[in-house]
């Protein structure tokens, strides 16, 4: 792994033979077990769209472009935060496509099949845009208001 982070600690679940050594060695594996199987069959329907598409695994031999990838992402992403839910091109969750475009984005990283196009980077701002975030959240800490969202929509109709 390129990342350096820290990994879960799994304890034994109760029932466990702690004499069986496949279970010793099989625990301490890539876990696909924490991966919602729901979520990876609608990834493979989507991943059979782009096959059928572009073609099987394309983007392992002609490579993806960085932007491309962020811009599919980012207008499905936006599309559903807007209240769309349903990608009407494919009839699949935006959510979904979103997830897909980011499994073929990190897999072209990990094959060295990404052409970084990303601009130079920023200064970090995200400190002093979060200090200011906090400072309004303080400033009006003794409001109430109403914040509108989809479910309070409904209730208007």
């Amino acid at each position: 792994m390129e990342d350096s982070h820290e990994m879960l600690t799994f304890h034994p679940m109760e029932g466990d033979k702690p004499t069986n050594p496949k279970d010793i060695v099989g625990v301490r594996k890539a876990p696909m077990s924490t991966v919602p199987a729901t979520v990876l069959a609608e990834i493979g329907v989507a991943m059979l769209e782009g096959a059928s598409k572009y073609g099987r695994h394309n983007y392992r031999v002609v490579g993806v472009r960085g932007s491309v990838y962020y811009d599919g992402v980012m207008r499905h992403l936006m599309a559903w935060w807007e209240g769309e839910d349903i990608d009407a091109d494919s009839g699949m969750s935006h959510v979904t496509k979103a997830i897909t475009s980011l499994v073929v984005l990190r897999d072209a990283m990990m094959q060295g099949k990404f052409t970084d196009d990303r601009p130079p980077r920023a200064a970090p701002f995200y400190p002093a845009l979060n200090a200011g975030a906090s400072d309004i959240i303080d400033r009006y800490a003794d409001r109430n208001p109403v914040h509108y969202t989809i479910s309070f929509q409904g209730l208007l109709a």
